[in-house]
């Protein structure tokens, strides 16, 4: 089962960028037992911007080494898809897929749509101005986001968050679905939905997937009583999936202090044997990144 190690980062208020949160925690290999990790800080205005802190793992003890003085990626140009906010879904390769965030209107509260940077010497650069994908009559309403990209032998293969509806202006609902590509940046997609909403659930957010004999999937799922959970599913082929409700896969939160009302947008990953899983509390990050240890 997991075991709760408490915070990694929080945010450094000496850093205009990161007032507040540590949002959407994401992971690369750098060397050894060291890692970079991206995350959403946000400014005085409340504005995320994706920078990182370098971390090292020692007797499965995760520690921060230092944090980026500057934004790797700041919000867009006025008018575009992530003029508001931007926030780290995945790195693959010099490939950063991220979220765009965009205030909405008087009927909908939001959009969040995915978009791709390119890293160049220790910066990222937008492959685009325009968004990653498109909305479609399959899927209209402006949520297509949260990418989570593996490459599967010759195939990229993606699942991401996407809308189902708004059920007011403040409530839209969300699901998880599945893509593929050649390339990593054209993709083919037909609305194929990966796992599904169960009953009094309004979303399921950020995906993570690792592919071993099976496929793993750790995801955040969200009953507006209760706010978010972390749970687990595995699958066959990617394609059909099964959710496995038990506590022992699943994290919950904790009786008291920063993920006592809530867990979410968990990253998991493996190393030297001994699994971790880096998550979000309360408000959506707003203290920081924490982690725990499956042992």
């Amino acid at each position: 089962m997991w075991n709760k190690r408490g915070l990694i980062i929080e945010p450094n208020k000496n850093l205009w960028w990161n007032q507040s949160h540590g949002m959407l925690p994401t992971v690369q290999h750098l060397e050894g037992d060291q890692y970079k990790m991206f995350y959403s800080g946000r400014d005085k205005d409340n504005v995320s911007h994706i920078g990182y802190s370098i971390i090292e793992i020692k007797d499965n003890i995760i520690t921060e080494i230092s944090k980026s003085t500057d934004p790797v990626l700041s919000p867009g140009e006025r008018g575009c898809f992530d003029d508001n906010g931007v926030t780290p879904s995945c790195v693959i390769n010099n490939k950063l897929y991220y979220i765009g965030w965009n205030s909405g209107t008087t009927t909908y509260r939001m959009s969040l749509i995915m978009g791709l940077a390119l890293e160049n010497e220790n910066n990222f650069s937008r492959y685009s101005r325009a968004p990653l994908f498109e909305k479609t009559n399959k899927e209209p309403f402006g949520i297509l986001t949260a990418p989570y990209v593996i490459k599967d032998k010759e195939h990229y293969k993606m699942w991401y968050v996407s809308g189902e509806g708004w059920i007011n202006q403040n409530l839209p609902k969300y699901n998880i679905k599945y893509a593929e590509s050649k390339d990593g940046i054209n993709w083919k997609r037909e609305a194929h939905i990966a796992i599904d909403l169960l009953e009094n659930e309004t979303a399921l957010a950020r995906p993570c997937v690792i592919k071993s004999d099976i496929y793993e999937m750790y995801f955040s799922y969200k009953d507006p009583k209760i706010g978010y959970r972390i749970g687990y599913a595995t699958s066959k082929n990617g394609l059909e999936w099964k959710r496995h409700n038990n506590y022992n896969f699943n994290l919950d939160t904790s009786t008291s202090g920063w993920d006592s009302e809530m867990v979410e947008y968990s990253f998991v990953f493996d190393h030297k044997g001994t699994r971790f899983m880096l998550y979000n509390g309360n408000n959506y990050g707003e203290n920081g990144t924490g982690y725990a240890v499956w042992e």
